[in-house]
């Protein structure tokens, strides 16, 4: 356990990106009420996600995270969860095929509803007004009443986890995932992607491992791991007071455990010394993650990790770096040195979203496929060049047929982003963009483990 931590010591740190709640009252009230309801996730839950990650960190699997930028209460559906789940399950499908290796399954679902913003207002035809900052803290709609924190959406967050939860678990254990469906988890939109139709040869030679496993014995019945999956849920650890409210000591081992969520990670903006955010994660025994961006140095991420992993728990920390394609390859190199140097036991996953957001000409915010792409090839070979692995990729998409990043092989331009633009914050890949990425990032682990085979010979 975590010397002199609390779940509430957090108060007496620097906590930055908190609402301004008016009602405090109504906040404590809301907040203790959470404190009593059951647990989305269990401790036990949690750590058999790090000793995955544990496998990761030794370059023994790969980490793929994804799923929206922030989640609304209005696209909350049963066909949005499966739709994005099956594409997260083909992207995994193609990377284990062409790896050999085994993939974590994360979804950006159940929780993922506050973002952190870069201002604290916002402005539209001259009227100001506090920015948006998730559904489970304020509406989207640009009035007064919208924008003013309303405690009581905490408590609609948590019942939407809880729905998001079992409905994924469903998924997850109860047959859809069955490698046998394979062929099933492909979009009916994505038929004219070439890439839905290298997905479908995969799945056919698939579909032929299957039958000559069964036909030695091997099937479903006997090796369940054939027809259900593990899936985690994560998002940002941005909202304390929630956080706080679902933090739970575990009956077993004492610790105390987070029970929002599989995995929470700390931003760009709230990874500060003297962060509160820092300061409540120290103490949970969930595995984190932490974003890596151009301005965090190389010390101040080793004193981060002391002090977040001080017994240096493989699979603890996963450093989620987010650069942008320009500038990855001449950043990200001197963490990895001071990382390997000092010898923690890391993840280490791409983030190619958040670092090349552009404005349109149409006045949307988008990303480039092109730039996403570039980014994990950069990532890629700076790993490389280190003789470090490259262990996870982490993304904002779903598999609704958005139109929100631009490019890809089912291309998306400037002028058609306002044909499906259904985004709450930032722009998501689609199902199909998804799955090319998927590809690339087949190819850059296959290099790696040639690489890894020759070296052992």
């Amino acid at each position: 356990m975590a010397a002199n931590w609390a779940p509430e010591s957090w108060n007496a740190a620097d906590a930055r990106q908190m609402p301004d709640y008016p009602d405090a009252a109504a906040l404590k009230s809301a907040t203790d009420t959470l404190a009593t309801y059951p647990p989305l996730v269990f401790a036990g839950e949690a750590r058999s996600l790090t000793a995955e990650l544990a496998e990761v960190s030794a370059g023994r699997g790969f980490l793929l995270q994804g799923g929206d930028c922030a989640e609304s209460f209005a696209e909350h559906s049963a066909n949005n969860i499966r739709d994005t789940f099956r594409v997260i399950l083909q992207m995994a499908v193609v990377l284990t095929w062409a790896s050999k290796l085994p993939v974590v399954k994360v979804g950006r679902m159940a929780g993922q509803f506050a973002k952190p913003r870069s201002t604290a207002t916002e402005t539209i035809d001259g009227v100001e007004l506090p920015s948006y900052r998730g559904d489970n803290i304020n509406d989207i709609a640009f009035t007064p009443e919208a924008r003013i924190p309303d405690p009581q959406r905490l408590i609609r967050a948590y019942a939407q986890g809880a729905a998001t939860l079992n409905l994924l678990r469903a998924f997850a254990q109860g047959g859809y995932a069955n490698l046998h469906q394979v062929h099933r988890w492909t979009h009916d939109f994505m038929g004219r992607s070439p890439w839905a139709k290298k997905y479908t040869e995969t799945a056919d030679r698939i579909g032929e491992a299957l039958e000559f496993m069964a036909a030695c014995g091997i099937d479903p019945e006997t090796v369940p791991q054939l027809a259900q999956t593990h899936f985690y849920t994560s998002h940002e650890a941005l909202l304390l007071p929630f956080e706080q409210a679902m933090t739970r000591q575990d009956s077993l081992t004492g610790d105390w455990y987070d029970t929002s969520a599989h995995f929470l990670w700390i931003g760009d903006r709230t990874r500060f010394e003297g962060s509160a955010h820092v300061e409540f994660l120290r103490g949970i025994g969930n595995p984190i993650g932490i974003k890596c961006g151009p301005s965090l140095e190389p010390d101040d991420l080793l004193r981060m990790l002391d002090t977040l992993n001080p017994g240096r728990v493989p699979g603890r920390m996963t450093l989620i770096t987010r650069y942008g394609y320009d500038k990855i390859e001449a950043g990200l190199p001197r963490l990895v040195r001071a990382v390997t140097r000092e010898g923690h036991p890391v993840v280490w996953s791409c983030d190619p979203m958040h670092g090349n957001t552009v404005k349109a000409v149409t006045g949307y915010k988008t990303r480039p496929f092109d730039r996403i792409l570039a980014e994990v090839r950069g990532f890629f070979a700076v790993h490389r060049a280190e003789g470090t692995h490259a262990g996870g990729i982490h993304a904002e998409m779903t598999g609704q047929n958005v139109t929100e990043c631009t490019g890809g092989a089912v291309d998306v331009t400037e002028q058609s982003l306002a044909d499906r633009y259904h985004t709450h914050c930032d722009p998501r890949l689609n199902a199909g963009q998804s799955l090319e990425l998927a590809f690339l990032l087949a190819e850059m682990l296959n290099a790696e483990m040639a690489e890894r085979r020759k070296v052992a010979a």
